[in-house]
């Protein structure tokens, strides 16, 4: 229980291994948690489920449900099991098999999440930024339209912005109303145009949000992503999500403060990615408040978010914002 007494709702938004990874920090905490996730993506198991059964591509959900499950490590494990010998199960995970037959018994994605959620025993609820099939485009610099999340990073061009079709999808009643409720609205860390910004390119999402009274944080990114963020800076991932939203809304930035150049370098990373710069001047034009800190981690090769400083800071930052 926080030290004010009441239990705070925090809303976050994402998809993919960075949303994970701050849910498995913040689900250690008494809070009321709320994922609000990216159905755009079409590749890999997903892909094939989306083309086979018409149903929104249920792996950034499987993801975010198995962070959020309170079960026996053997059981999460399990839903996380990818076939890879079978010729017709190849490449698939248990979870995503379980998430279609739950939606052809209720008939609905969004039940067959919340049934799902009961078994796992979630802390916290799930949403689906969109309860239909939707594709992600991607408008490049030169003017080229790429279809498909998965494609988009392909290309190795600077995208100029993402957008829906159809461009008119209707969220789900529970998603506005956990976003209206909300203590802290979150977004990031993850990739920027594939899996961050297709949930606020839901209209009533993004109107949801942008005139929301929480607070909004953006959790920056360690490194820059080829064929999404290439050499991008601090700055520019905020402004992206600005440009998107049509309206200045973030307000809070936490940023990575720790030197990251030798553990590129001794896991062979230099000149692949890059630690995103912390441009402070111009972030300083666009967002009122940047804190700084060393929340990165090197575990198997790979530097990623520490999810238990992440979501220390955010339940220090909540806890002081909401007793002021």
């Amino acid at each position: 229980m926080m030290q004010s007494g009441k239990m705070k709702k925090i809303v976050v938004f994402g998809g993919g291994t960075g949303l994970s990874t701050l849910l498995r920090g913040l689900k250690k905490f008494p809070v009321d948690l709320t994922a609000v996730v990216t159905v755009a993506d079409d590749g890999g198991s997903s892909g094939r489920l989306l083309d086979q059964y018409n149903i929104p591509p249920p792996g950034d959900i499987r993801q975010v449900m198995a962070a959020l499950s309170d079960v026996e490590p053997l059981i999460e494990k399990m839903f996380q099991y990818r076939f890879a010998t079978s010729d017709d199960l190849k490449g698939h995970s248990l979870g995503n098999l379980m998430l279609a037959a739950l939606t052809d018994i209720t008939g609905d994605f969004a039940r067959a999440i919340e049934k799902m959620g009961r078994v796992l025993n979630i802390k916290g609820k799930v949403l689906p930024a969109a309860n239909q099939r939707i594709t992600l485009h991607a408008e490049l610099d030169d003017g080229t339209i790429v279809t498909g999340e998965s494609k988009i990073p392909v290309y190795g061009s600077k995208i100029r912005r993402v957008y829906l079709s159809p461009q008119e999808v209707e969220p789900l009643p529970e998603t506005v109303g956990a976003i209206q409720q909300a203590d802290l609205i979150i977004f990031g860390p993850g990739s920027l145009y594939t899996s961050i910004l297709p949930t606020i390119l839901v209209r009533d999402i993004r109107d949801a949000v942008v005139s929301a009274s929480a607070k909004k944080i953006y959790i920056g990114n360690l490194t820059t992503q080829a064929g999404e963020t290439y050499r991008y800076t601090a700055s520019e991932h905020v402004k992206a999500l600005h440009d998107h939203a049509e309206t200045s809304f973030i307000d809070t930035v936490l940023l990575n403060g720790t030197d990251l150049s030798a553990e590129l370098q001794s896991h062979g990373l230099s000149g692949q990615v890059w630690q995103v710069e912390n441009d402070l001047e111009a972030l300083q034009e666009i967002v009122s408040r940047i804190f700084i800190e060393p929340i990165s981690i090197v575990t198997d090769g790979r530097v990623i978010h520490d999810a238990d400083k992440v979501a220390s800071w955010v339940m220090d930052f909540i806890e002081n914002e909401t007793a002021r």
